[in-house]
Formats: C-alpha cells, sequence, structure tokens
C-alpha cells in the first residue's frame, strides 16, 4: 500500500454524542489516500464500540487503546504512528469540511511547506445550527511562505502572527518536520491547553509555513466538556508556558526574539484565562501570574517594544501592585451588578489578597505555589498559625 498522503489523529475521550459526525467526515474526504488514526484515552462511554464499527468498515482506520493519561500523550501517541507525508489533526467533537484534506495537501506539497495553516469556523449546535468563519491571515499575506522566527521585520508583526490562535486542527505539518525537530505534545497529566506550547515549538522551528484565508474545520463551542468550558483548571496555561521556555532553553534558534515574544503571548494568554475563571479562583491565578513575570522582568525576558503601550502597562502594575490590580479589573469591569461585586468581595481570593497587603509575604509561604481553592488554601493558613493576620482579618469584618 502507497504511504498514506495525510495521517488525520482523532484525540478521543468520552465523546460519544459528537463522534460519529467526527468521523463520518474524516471517512468521507475526497482525498482518499489518507490514514485515520484513533486514539481512544481510555473512554468510558460507548466511543470504543463507535471507533471499532468504523474500523471494521474502513481499513485506513486505524485504533490506539491505552488507559486514560490524557490528550498530550493522546497526540503524541498519534504522531509516533503516523506513516502520512503530512499530519493533520480532527479532534472528535469537531468537524471537516469535505475537502480539507484535499486542499491543505495541495498547498502544502506544491509548496514544500512544513506547515500550512486554514481559517476555521465556530460552530454552534444549539440552540440552532451556526457557523461563524475565522480567517486568520490578511489577503495581503495569505498564500506566501514565510519563516515566523526570522521573515518578520517588526516585533509587533511577529506578535501578531505568534498570537494567532493555536488552532492546531486546522493545519497540517510535515512529518519529517516534526521527528527531525524533535516536537513533542507536553504530558501533563490532566491539563489542557497542550496546543499552545505545540504550536510555539512548530512555528518556532518551521522554515516553510503558509497561512490561508479559506477555512475548512468546524470547531465546535457548545461541548460542556470542553477544557475552554472548565474554570477548575486554573494552572494549566502556566504549565504550557513553562514548556515553551523550557523549550527556548535548549533550542537557540532566534532566543532574543522568541523569548520576547512568548512573554507577550504569555501575558495575553494569562489574561484570557484570568477572565474566564470563576470569581474564586481569580486573585488566586492573579497571584501566580505576578510571580512569574516578576521573574520574567528580572531575568531581561520582558521588551516592551513587543508590547502596545498600556499591555506594558498593564503588565507592569501585576507585577508592583496585584492587589491594586485585581481590583481594578475584577471589581471596576463595566456591567458587574452589585450582587456580583459583593460576591467578589467576600471570595477567599479577594479576602486573602487583602491579608497579603497588609501581612508580611514572608509568613504565607508563596501563594502561588498554593493550587487548591480558596477553602483549603484558608485552611492551610490556619495551620501555619497565622493568629495575626486572622485577628486583622476579624477585626476587618467588624469594621
Amino acid at each position: 500500500m502507497a504511504e498514506p498522503k495525510v495521517s488525520i489523529v482523532v484525540p478521543i475521550y468520552n465523546v460519544e454524542k459528537y463522534l460519529k459526525q467526527c468521523l463520518d467526515s474524516i471517512v468521507n474526504q475526497t482525498l482518499k489516500n489518507i490514514e485515520i488514526i484513533c486514539v481512544d484515552d481510555g473512554s468510558t462511554d460507548s466511543s470504543p464500540d463507535i471507533i471499532r464499527e468504523y474500523a471494521a468498515k474502513d481499513a485506513r482506520v486505524k485504533v490506539i487503546t491505552k488507559p486514560n493519561s490524557g490528550y498530550g500523550n493522546s497526540m503524541n501517541r498519534g504522531f509516533d504512528m503516523a506513516q502520512g507525508e503530512y499530519i493533520g489533526i480532527v479532534e472528535s467533537d469537531d468537524y471537516a469540511e469535505p475537502d480539507m484534506f484535499e486542499k491543505l495537501y495541495e498547498t502544502a506539497s506544491k509548496n514544500r511547506l512544513d506547515v500550512v495553516k486554514s481559517g476555521f469556523y465556530f460552530y454552534y449546535s444549539v440552540p440552532k445550527e451556526k457557523n461563524e468563519k475565522v480567517e486568520i491571515v490578511s489577503k495581503v499575506r495569505a498564500g506566501k511562505t514565510f519563516c515566523p522566527a526570522t521573515d518578520f521585520k517588526a516585533p509587533m508583526e511577529m506578535v501578531e502572527f505568534f498570537n494567532i490562535k493555536p488552532s492546531i486542527w486546522s493545519a497540517i505539518y510535515r512529518r519529517d518536520f516534526i521527528r527531525e525537530n524533535g516536537i513533542r505534545f507536553n504530558e501533563t497529566p490532566g491539563a489542557s491547553f497542550q496546543d499552545t506550547s505545540f504550536n510555539f515549538k512548530v512555528m518556532a522551528q518551521a522554515k516553510r509555513v503558509q497561512l490561508l484565508q479559506e477555512a475548512y474545520l468546524h470547531y465546535r463551542q457548545d461541548n460542556e466538556s470542553s477544557s475552554v468550558n472548565n474554570p477548575g483548571k486554573i494552572y494549566c496555561v502556566c504549565d504550557e508556558y513553562a514548556e515553551i521556555q523550557k523549550f527556548l532553553d535548549t533550542n537557540p534558534v532566534n532566543r532574543g526574539e522568541l523569548e520576547y515574544v512568548s512573554k507577550r503571548i504569555k501575558y495575553d494568554t494569562y489574561i484570557w484565562n484570568f477572565e474566564r475563571l470563576t470569581t474564586k479562583y481569580k486573585f488566586l491565578f492573579l497571584e501566580r501570574a505576578s510571580e512569574e513575570f516578576k521573574e520574567d522582568f528580572a531575568s531581561g525576558a520582558m521588551n516592551p517594544s513587543y508590547f502596545e503601550k498600556y499591555k506594558w502597562n498593564d503588565v507592569k502594575k501585576m507585577v508592583e501592585d496585584p492587589i491594586g490590580y485585581y481590583t481594578e479589573k475584577a471589581l471596576n469591569q463595566p456591567g458587574y451588578s452589585t450582587k456580583e461585586l459583593r460576591e467578589i468581595k467576600n471570595s477567599y481570593s479577594y479576602k486573602i489578597g487583602r491579608l497579603i497587603t497588609f501581612f508580611p509575604r514572608k509568613f504565607l509561604g508563596g501563594i502561588q505555589s498554593i493550587k487548591d481553592d480558596g477553602v483549603v488554601y484558608t485552611f492551610k493558613l490556619g495551620c501555619k498559625k497565622i493568629a495575626g493576620g486572622l485577628t486583622w482579618l476579624k477585626d476587618r469584618k467588624s469594621r
């Protein structure tokens, strides 16, 4: 059998509700010479049965079954098995246009690309079906081959490119490029957002990339179990930027500029994460972010040329006055009702933040190391017998 033109990796975990739509969109691709690698990450619903059903009907469908070990491990297992000239990804709650992989492969093969990435659709199935097209590139740059690490003439152009939503599933990657550069997904168990560091490593090392205005992948927005809908995964984005820093520390490719870029997009990602978190977790995350950026400033990794002025001022304030920053962002945002403001002020994270401003930080043991919720954290503070701080808090309540 001829080498597949594209291997399509499908990571699967308890997604029976959407899986058939996903797999139908792949087996019916106009590009027939493909390999479909279904990686079941220990599903406990009917997903394994659905996969076996498709594998029995179509020899192109390959199955990896493993104990639950997370998205990053699933992706690495699928990429390791891939035999195609290029590798694509379709997540199991999404679906692809019939000509997606034919169009991407034609572009990649013709131009000898390491990566080709297209736009995509935000897809909603409820309350009624709707697609919103997202274009990732302007007409001027669309279809032009470039090297992301060296071809941008201005810092903000580089930032703009690396700040494009990772959307790793709207692209295909030359298999030999991935393997020659040892590009892997971060395998942090139970984590999310592992597309972040993967995408950065890819684009930092790719020599020939094209972006397309066309959209082919429908990215589902109404899966309640999706990681973007899970506020409990507070620090997962931090793991991804730690992985990016590890990559930069061990890969000399354009280290200076790429490190500046990584800190800028890290700021944007951290603000996105802060805004999506539920009230009780907001300050806990912000405290960690403040400490990380403090270290970044100290190491010389922060450069104002890679920030708009207002964002540069924001990140400095986050470092210098995290409580003031939190108050401004969380309490002074327009649209909060009186009830919501009361909830913020009564949250554990806000009270702990106020305590930090009064009580010396050294007695608190570093809130950024605490990864539990506010109740557990408050209990740990009590176990450390911070009697003075607790007395202060009691006094403040009585005023």
